[in-house]
């Protein structure tokens, strides 16, 4: 069940940068209870001021939400910790021109 919501997470881009926002090191936590059928994802965003601060989280839960067996999604956001690129995977580093 996590791989596949780690697939389904890592088809949602940040707008404003070509990584996906599993790469991009933005989801914190990803727990699956009652067999599956909820499921809850802790999530930053890349700045407080993020306009697709909305767009994101709820584009997480639509994809989520289409895994068979998969009723209820919730995402949370925090700020704590906040992000920074080193939060992202060496793919993402890479891409961006990190490393």
């Amino acid at each position: 069940m996590q791989e596949q919501i780690i697939e389904r997470i890592k088809t949602v881009y940040d707008p404003e940068i070509p990584v996906d926002v599993y790469e991009l090191g933005l989801i914190y936590d990803i727990e699956s209870r009652n067999q599956g059928k909820a499921v809850h994802i802790l999530m930053t965003l890349t700045s407080p001021n993020c306009p697709a601060a909305e767009e994101i989280p709820a584009e997480i839960e639509q994809k989520v939400k289409e895994i068979e067996g998969v009723e209820q999604v919730t995402v949370q956001i925090t700020f704590d910790p906040p992000w920074d690129k080193d939060m992202m995977s060496e793919e993402a580093q890479l891409e961006l021109g990190f490393l």
